[in-house]
């Protein structure tokens, strides 16, 4: 097994333990989920009792990418933080249980979940 192989498949490990612990606290909440990639970072509300996706934002989204320098930033992910926080009231969501996916909780993951907190949502 190859390094690259074996990484994404720790990855992947950490990932489905994290959904597990989050599935048994959830009680009927939305997820609040995240993507990090090298360039770009993404959140979506999602409600896996009906499949759905209720909102979503990324550092590509049209109100954010003139005001960012760089999309890879903790300043930019801070952005995407207040801009989901922003949806889910639209979209009546005020509680919701946090999803980082396999990422630690720091860095841009971090910047994100405080800014959505600060913002109004709660977990």
């Amino acid at each position: 097994m190859s390094q690259a192989t074996k990484s994404k498949a720790l990855f992947e490990r950490r990932k489905s333990r994290v959904r597990y612990a989050i599935s048994k606290k959830a009680v009927g909440r939305v997820r609040l989920s995240v993507f990090r990639s090298g360039k770009h970072i993404y959140a979506q509300l999602i409600d896996d009792s009906k499949g759905v996706t209720l909102a979503a934002a990324s550092s590509l989204d049209k109100e954010l990418k003139g005001k960012l320098k760089s999309a890879s930033t903790v300043e930019a992910a801070k952005s995407v933080g207040e801009l989901i926080a922003k949806k889910a009231k639209e979209a009546k969501v005020s509680s919701v249980v946090f999803d980082r996916g396999g990422y630690l909780f720091h860095g841009r993951v971090k910047a994100l979940a405080d800014a959505a907190r600060e913002n109004g949502l709660s977990f």
